[in-house]
């Protein structure tokens, strides 16, 4: 089982997929598959293995949304609450509708209030100004940083539609958990060590990259011209105002699968219960009504590419998970939920199935065709090996 599995990972280093790869599943039985292949830099330097620690970014989203959904389960946040009651900031944000001939922002009062089911699905208006040119010119305009700053004011862009009419990529998951730390008292960082990270047993989960981690840490990469792969310089800044509820972690494959299986397993692993059974049921299911979620555009080709997931079939959206309506042959089952990280990094969770895997590679641009080429093999091979009973 192991070695078809590993056959995966050694092809995707050889054809230069990335440096590095590592791959884990598991069923509700518990883990049936670890491996990798690579090695930590690009210039040969340490052996890619489970403790390696990648740069987990978009990944970081679906623990924020949990975080998000125990506040809500006490009652200490409404999903529906308008979430300006808590973020002044949320309560004056704008509709961006374009701009006038001297390239003033033009904008209006949004129709409806900004709520937590709108933050965690996409659907607020907030997008991201490294992927948006119309909210980038904004930001520049009004003097106000980029979100990869992690300063407040980086949160105060504009919507690009009213709440809950559309689906768009952005900041709306950052904004949760900064509501996350309004509502607890405490930053992102302990609060999820303290009612994530540590009842889960992932220990090289966080936002504030230990010494003993950075010496495990892969290089940042990116495509090269000819279809090689070169270090770069990619770090967020240790100085911001907020943690990056977005993207800011930090984890290895072993982590993110615990995060994973505890999904799987209605909100408990190893008899450590994080979230109640039917907030995990709510999470898995479609919470934006018709909206559906469209081919992801990018304007910035060198952090990733425009794609469409699961060409032909409808997409949803659940709290803070992407849901594909339809089987995959071979592959993960109808109302499976996943997402993955610009740098390459993946999970999906298969309820139906009862299948949760991790494939994790640290490459510039996200939706990479070699990288995406690598991603359905690991699944396919998962399913053709899964245990037996």
């Amino acid at each position: 089982m192991a070695s078809a599995i590993d056959q995966v990972l050694s092809k995707a280093i050889a054809n230069k997929a990335s440096a590095n790869i590592v791959g884990m599943a598991a069923t509700r039985a518990g883990v049936f598959y670890s491996g990798a292949a690579g090695t930590r830099t690009v210039a040969g330097e340490g052996t890619a293995g489970l403790d390696t620690v990648f740069r987990i970014a978009s990944m970081t989203k679906a623990v924020t949304g949990a975080a998000a959904m125990q506040l809500v389960e006490q009652g200490r946040i409404g999903l529906d609450q308008p979430m300006g009651e808590i973020a002044p900031e949320l309560k004056a944000v704008k509709v961006l509708e374009g701009f006038d001939a001297a390239g003033k922002p033009i904008t209006r009062a949004p129709k409806r209030p900004v709520t937590m089911r709108h933050l965690l699905t996409h659907t607020s208006g907030l997008s991201y100004d490294i992927f948006n040119q119309d909210v980038a010119r904004y930001m520049e305009h009004e003097g106000l940083p980029s979100i990869t700053t992690c300063k407040y004011d980086s949160l105060k862009a504009p919507l690009m539609f009213d709440p809950g009419e559309d689906w768009t990529y952005g900041i709306g998951i950052d904004w949760a958990g900064r509501i996350v730390e309004l509502v607890s008292g405490q930053n992102l960082e302990d609060y999820m060590q303290q009612h994530l990270f540590q009842p889960l047993g992932m220990k090289d989960t966080t936002f504030l990259l230990r010494p003993d981690m950075a010496s495990r840490l892969v290089d940042a990469t990116s495509r090269t011209p000819d279809g090689g792969i070169t270090a770069i310089p990619f770090e967020f800044t240790a100085e911001g105002d907020f943690l990056m509820g977005g993207g800011g972690l930090f984890s290895t494959a072993p982590d993110y699968l615990a995060f994973t299986r505890m999904m799987l397993n209605g909100g408990e692993l190893n008899g450590k219960r994080v979230l109640k059974a039917e907030t995990v049921k709510l999470m898995g299911e479609n919470a934006a009504g018709n909206i559906e979620v469209p081919v992801m555009k990018s304007d910035n080709p060198a952090m990733a590419l425009t794609a469409e997931m699961f060409p032909g079939q409808i997409k949803r959206w659940g709290l803070s998970f992407l849901l594909n309506t339809e089987d995959v042959p071979g592959c993960r089952a109808a109302n499976s939920l996943a997402w993955a990280g610009v740098h390459n990094t993946y999970y999906w969770i298969d309820p139906t199935t009862g299948v949760a895997a991790v494939l994790m590679m640290q490459l510039l641009p996200a939706n990479d065709p070699k990288v995406l080429d690598a991603l359905v093999a690991f699944e396919q091979a998962v399913y053709a090996n899964l245990p037996k009973g």
